[in-house]
């Protein structure tokens, strides 16, 4: 077994500046990174700051997103020649620890993982409409690969399912207009202006997208919250191309488990061609989530759901710099 590496400054930098190209609930980018120099090990951490106590009290989606950040380092990692490992065990005690990364030289490196590092930046949340056109088979079975890898499963539910869960997503809306407390948490990610310029995180108004005309898309419109003179409205697809990843369990290590099968997902598919989205806004209500699960294909929970199709790859949002999120002790 090669011996394990001792990560330097420069090396970690370059990794968590790919690290937090990861996706997360409303761009909070809830992570934090500590490059320990005895071991030469990187810590994930979560950041309690950037937690959402009403619409995510128990940190589902924040370990989610951390969890994507993960994957996202492990794809660095192994595009620079070297393995990621993370091994499974206790924590220090800290409930805000989620892992701790080893790296060693790995001349063999995963090839697969190497070859998702392009679309670590081309991979955005599309917001707009996509075209009517069928993604093949066999692009859909690589991706349940893709998640399957990361031990989650995803899985294409039929039309009848499509519609429940066009229906949840509608409702969920409509939950979070009537709550002021869910409304103000979310309106705090969401900046339409001037007045917000430097922000680096948060949902910028260039990445709303368009207003449905009509109840069949499952993006979440943000403009409901902070509106937008001017906001287009267009026709999004009428059936939908949905995918819900889920996992056997429910609980801390399957969320980051989850994050993880997400990021491989969304790179695989944006390395195919496919334009994304996903929403967690029925899932964030739990007398809504259980309704989410496909009873055709078993147990499980689900802990997103993603649209997948052909259209516009979506507007990029802000990132905080490795700066912001390492420590170097």
């Amino acid at each position: 077994m090669p011996a394990r590496l001792l990560l330097d400054p420069l090396t970690a930098v370059r990794l968590v500046d790919d690290a937090v190209t990861a996706p997360s609930m409303h761009n909070a980018q809830p992570w934090r990174f500590v490059l320990r120099t005895g071991t030469g090990t990187i810590d994930l951490y979560g950041d309690p700051d950037r937690s959402m106590a009403h619409a995510d009290p128990d940190r589902r989606a924040l370990r989610i997103g951390c969890g994507a950040a993960l994957f996202s380092l492990r794809v660095s990692a192994a595009h620079r020649g070297l393995l990621a490992q993370v091994p499974a065990g206790p924590g220090p005690g800290d409930p805000w620890w989620f892992a701790t990364v080893g790296f060693t030289p790995a001349p063999a490196a995963d090839r697969a993982l190497a070859g998702l590092h392009p679309a670590l930046r081309r991979r955005h949340t599309s917001r707009f409409p996509f075209r009517d056109e069928p993604v093949p088979p066999a692009v859909l079975e690589g991706l349940t690969t893709a998640a399957r890898i990361e031990g989650c499963r995803l899985t294409f539910p039929d039309p009848w399912h499509v519609r429940t869960v066009l229906g949840l997503a509608r409702d969920a809306e409509h939950r979070e207009e009537a709550d002021p407390v869910a409304r103000a948490e979310t309106a705090a990610w969401v900046h339409t202006g001037p007045g917000t310029g430097g922000r680096t995180d948060g949902i910028p108004v260039a990445a709303f997208g368009p207003r449905a005309t009509s109840g069949t898309a499952t993006v979440r419109d943000f403009g409901r919250i902070r509106p937008v003179r001017g906001q287009a409205w267009a026709m999004f697809e009428k059936d939908p191309r949905l995918a819900l990843l889920t996992t056997d369990g429910d609980g801390p290590a399957d969320w980051l488990r989850a994050g993880q099968a997400l990021q491989r997902v969304l790179l695989r598919a944006t390395t195919d061609g496919l334009a994304t989205s996903m929403t967690s806004h029925p899932l964030e209500w739990p007398e809504l989530r259980w309704t989410a699960r496909d009873p055709l294909v078993g147990r499980g929970h689900v802990q997103m759901v993603l649209r997948l199709g052909y259209g516009p790859p979506g507007a990029p949002t802000p990132r905080r710099p490795a700066a912001e999120v390492l420590d170097v002790r």
